[in-house]
């Protein structure tokens, strides 16, 4: 039984988004035609400081482009609509910290007379 082997890369970007990172990659068929793979990257940490990477990859076919493209901006499109551009998924991350708004204390401040001036 031969192995499939990945076919070189052709172009490629990355997106580095966090714990997560997104590779774009065209690459060629056998007949010489371009597809593209899209592949999350997630990092997970242990316990013990040693780490392992999980990786999960969609192949998207030429064929498939429109619809593909199509799909996503009306998803994309329906969670900004219904929830806005503000990321509130930050705050359920382990190292999380809540800004806190400092409320100022008059107790701080000097007294001051322009006429002193």
């Amino acid at each position: 039984m031969s192995e499939r082997v990945e076919q070189e890369e052709i172009f490629s970007q990355v997106l580095r988004a966090g714990r997560r990172t997104y590779f774009f990659d065209v690459r060629s068929t056998k007949a010489d035609d371009y597809y593209l793979t899209i592949t999350e990257s997630k990092k997970f940490t242990h316990d013990d400081g040693s780490f392992h990477y999980q990786k999960h990859k969609i192949y998207l076919y030429k064929e498939d482009f429109a619809d593909f493209r199509d799909m996503l901006d009306k998803a994309t499109g329906y969670i900004v609509n219904e929830k806005g551009e503000e990321v509130i998924s930050e705050r359920h991350q382990k190292d999380y910290r809540k800004e806190e708004v400092m409320e100022a204390s008059t107790d701080s401040f000097t007294d001051v007379s322009f006429d002193d001036i």
